[in-house]
């Protein structure tokens, strides 16, 4: 038993405790290069270890009505869906490339994360409009979302490409969530931490399952440890995020995100 993963796991739970998401994309490295886990069965342990840390986290965001819920429950199962696709889709790629393309993922959303956060509210930075440049997913005067077909379609897309990446990639899902929610259904960070929290607990289930379907190990006492500091963390980065604003922690979130990402491809490519 490797006990690098109580501190390894704290640093996942401390990200999904501040941001909502961002926890596998830890995860994911720091056990295939600082435990050496090949990066197939790293993917499982990760949804397993994130997404039970996320559970945890999303119902103590609930009791403080940080949660959409028919907004996160909408999402998680079109997110559901579309996991066991990403999965399938990673057992055929070289680990390498797989890797890579993790790397890539991670600069592209740092890079819109960093854009948006001091103007979260711009309508120039709106994505996801419709006819005569109204937005698809709208709030009414009380903040609450106006679910129409289109909106539903729309977080619908949005959910079912985040089960793929889950399965491909062994993330939660909450470096997509957390923008989409934010961009597409212009909720507030805090609230979206909370409703993304449910979404990547329930799109976990989901990856796990796929990726014991099709006979790939998930070490027990690895993930137990993972848990076991995630949930450390968790409550930490909690407490440390209502003390900083939605635009500070949307560029924390970025930085630390784009870190991780040179990281990865410093390794892979030898630069």
């Amino acid at each position: 038993m490797n006990l690098l993963g109580l501190p390894f796991g704290a640093a996942v739970g401390l990200s999904l405790g501040l941001t909502g998401g961002g926890g596998a994309i830890f995860a994911v490295p720091l056990l295939v290069y600082g435990l050496g886990i090949p990066p197939r069965e790293a993917v499982g342990v990760s949804l397993a270890a994130v997404g039970a840390t996320a559970f945890i986290g999303f119902l103590r965001r609930l009791r403080i009505r940080q949660v959409e819920l028919r907004t996160g429950l909408l999402f998680a199962a079109a997110g559901m869906a579309g996991a066991p696709l990403g999965t399938w889709t990673a057992g055929r790629l070289p680990e390498v490339l797989l890797l890579l393309l993790f790397a890539v993922l991670m600069l592209l959303i740092a890079a819109r994360m960093w854009g948006t956060a001091d103007e979260p509210g711009n309508p120039e930075l709106e994505c996801g409009r419709g006819e005569r440049d109204q937005p698809t997913c709208a709030r009414d005067a009380g903040g609450t979302l106006i679910l129409t077909s289109r909106c539903a379609v729309l977080l619908g897309v949005l959910g079912i490409l985040t089960g793929i990446l889950s399965g491909l990639f062994g993330v939660g899902g909450g470096i997509v969530i957390v923008p989409a929610l934010v961009l597409f259904s212009q909720m507030e960070i805090h609230r979206a931490v909370g409703t993304s929290l449910l979404v990547i607990s329930l799109v976990s289930v989901a990856g796990i399952a796929s990726h014991l379907s099709v006979g790939r190990p998930i070490a027990p006492s690895t993930t137990a440890l993972f848990i076991a500091g995630g949930i450390a963390g968790l409550f930490a980065g909690q407490r440390m995020s209502r003390q900083m604003s939605g635009p500070r922690l949307q560029k924390v979130f970025a930085a630390a995100i784009v870190a991780v990402a040179l990281s990865v491809i410093v390794r892979n490519l030898g630069v």
